[in-house]
C-alpha cells in the first residue's frame, strides 16, 4: 500500500481526534490536565495489553526497544505542549502551528538518517509548513497589523520534540514488527502523560465523570481507544514504507482538514468547539489550506 495514501488517511483521522480532543476540554474539562490523563492512562493501558498478546520479535534488541520507548516518550512530550495549550485557544489555530514538525524532522532525517531531500521537496515541505503556521495568524478587528498567538513559541517548541521523535520511531519500525513498535510507544507516551497530569484535581474530575456517568468517557474511549490508535498506527505504518522527511511532511495535511472539520462545524453549530468563524479568518484559512494541498500534491507527485 501506498505510504502516501496512509500518511494521508493518518491526517484524516488524527484531525479528528483533534476535534474530539476540544470537545472534551471545551465542554467537559474542568482543568488543563484532565484531559492528558484520561490519554495517558489509555494509551499506557493499550500498550501493555497489546505487549501481552504480541509475541517477542527476534529482532528484538535492547537498543531497538530503547529507541522505540524514547520515541514514544518524545512524541507525549511534545503532545504535552499541544494539550496545554488547547485548553485555552481554538483547535484550529493552534494544531496547524504543532504541525510545523516536518523542518525539524527534515533536518534531523538528513543527518542522522542520511535522507536527501531535491530542492523542491525542500521548497514543497517549507510551503505546506508555513501554510500551517499562517492558519495561526490573527487578523484583530479595526487593525491592520497581524498578530501570532501567545502560545506561538511554546507549540514550536513542543512540535520540535514531536518532529524528532519520528527519527527513532523510524529506526525502529524499519527493524521491529510494527504492533509491537506501537505498543512500545504507547507505552512510553501514556507515561510521560502520567508523569505530567497525575495530580489531585485532575483526579478528582476523572473520578467524577465515572460516579456522574459522564458523556465525556464515552468521547474519551471512543478517541483514545479506537480512533487515536488508528491514526497512530497508520502514520507508523507509513512511516514504515517512506522517508520520514516526507512522510511526517505529507502528514502535516492534519491541518487541513482540521480546518474543513471545524469550519463545518462552527457554520452548523455557532460557537461549537469556542470557534470563531470571520471573513477575514476563512479567507486566511482557506488560503493556507489552498497551499498545503499544493505542497503536499507535489511531494506526492514526486515520490
Amino acid at each position: 500500500m501506498s505510504w502516501i495514501f496512509l500518511a494521508l488517511l493518518s491526517s484524516a483521522v488524527s484531525a479528528v481526534v483533534s476535534v474530539l480532543d476540544k470537545t472534551i476540554i471545551y465542554r467537559y474539562a474542568t482543568t488543563p490536565k484532565t484531559l492528558p490523563l484520561l490519554i495517558g492512562i489509555n494509551q499506557s493501558s493499550i500498550g501493555l495489553l497489546m505487549l501481552l498478546f504480541l509475541e517477542v520479535p527476534d529482532a528484538a534488541e535492547p537498543k531497538l526497544i530503547s529507541g522505540a520507548l524514547i520515541s514514544g516518550a518524545l512524541f507525549g512530550l511534545g503532545a504535552q505542549f499541544l494539550m496545554r495549550v488547547l485548553y485555552t485557544e481554538e483547535v484550529s489555530r493552534v494544531v496547524p502551528v504543532f504541525q510545523s514538525a516536518p523542518i525539524f524532522t527534515a533536518f534531523l532525517a538528513l543527518f542522522l538518517l542520511n535522507e536527501n531531500l531535491t530542492l523542491v521537496e525542500w521548497v514543497a515541505i517549507f510551503s505546506v509548513v508555513l501554510a500551517a503556521i499562517a492558519l495561526s495568524v490573527k487578523i484583530e478587528p479595526g487593525q491592520k497589523t497581524l498578530t501570532l498567538n501567545r502560545s506561538f513559541f511554546l507549540l514550536l517548541t513542543g512540535s520540535a520534540i514531536y518532529g524528532s521523535s519520528y527519527i527513532l520511531g523510524k529506526v525502529a519500525v524499519d527493524n521491529l514488527p510494527l504492533l509491537y513498535t506501537h505498543a512500545l510507544r504507547s507505552i512510553s507516551l501514556g507515561f510521560v502523560f502520567l508523569v505530567f497530569n497525575a495530580r489531585l484535581a485532575p483526579w478528582k474530575e476523572v473520578k467524577g465523570f465515572f460516579t456522574g456517568r459522564s458523556l465525556a468517557l464515552i468521547f474519551v474511549g471512543l478517541n483514545e481507544l479506537i480512533i487515536a490508535s488508528i491514526g497512530l498506527i497508520l502514520l507508523l505504518w507509513a512511516l514504515s514504507l517512506g522517508p520520514a522527511s516526507v512522510v511526517v511532511a505529507v502528514s502535516s495535511t492534519r491541518a487541513f482538514f482540521l480546518v474543513v472539520y471545524s469550519s463545518i462545524l462552527a457554520l452548523i453549530w455557532n460557537g461549537a468547539l469556542g470557534e470563531n468563524i470571520t471573513r477575514a479568518s476563512l479567507i486566511t484559512k482557506l488560503t493556507s489550506t489552498l497551499v498545503i494541498v499544493i505542497g503536499t500534491a507535489t511531494l506526492a507527485l514526486i515520490n
